[in-house]
């Protein structure tokens, strides 16, 4: 194998681990937002689990997390707005991302 294959392989395995990295710390950001959401609406325990759950099945319906935020927004039924759930998700984000950073 040439230094030029050896290069492209680790490129390409790189590439491979950020988006798995990038899919789990989207996973885990809606999670999170379910959490936060199923709280919103007196939700607990395996109902709360189950919830997020959900939330995270929903971002599967379509690219990017409009999704997500549309499903989220409809399940709290004005108890916040679409914008209000997309700035959490941000901030969620980010706290997903640095997790995976700490357990890798």
């Amino acid at each position: 194998m040439s230094t030029f294959d050896d290069r492209e392989s680790a490129f390409e395995n790189k590439f491979a681990h950020d988006e798995e990295i990038k899919f789990k710390a989207e996973a885990r950001c809606n999670k999170l937002l379910g959490m936060w959401a199923a709280e919103l609406m007196g939700l607990v325990g395996e109902e709360a689990e189950a919830y997020a759950r959900a939330v995270i099945k929903a971002d599967f319906e379509e690219a990017g997390h409009e999704d997500v935020v549309r499903k989220v927004a409809a399940d709290l039924d004005g108890k916040a707005t679409a914008d209000e759930i997309r700035a959490k998700r941000e901030a969620l984000l980010v706290m997903a991302k640095g997790q995976m950073l700490e357990e890798h």
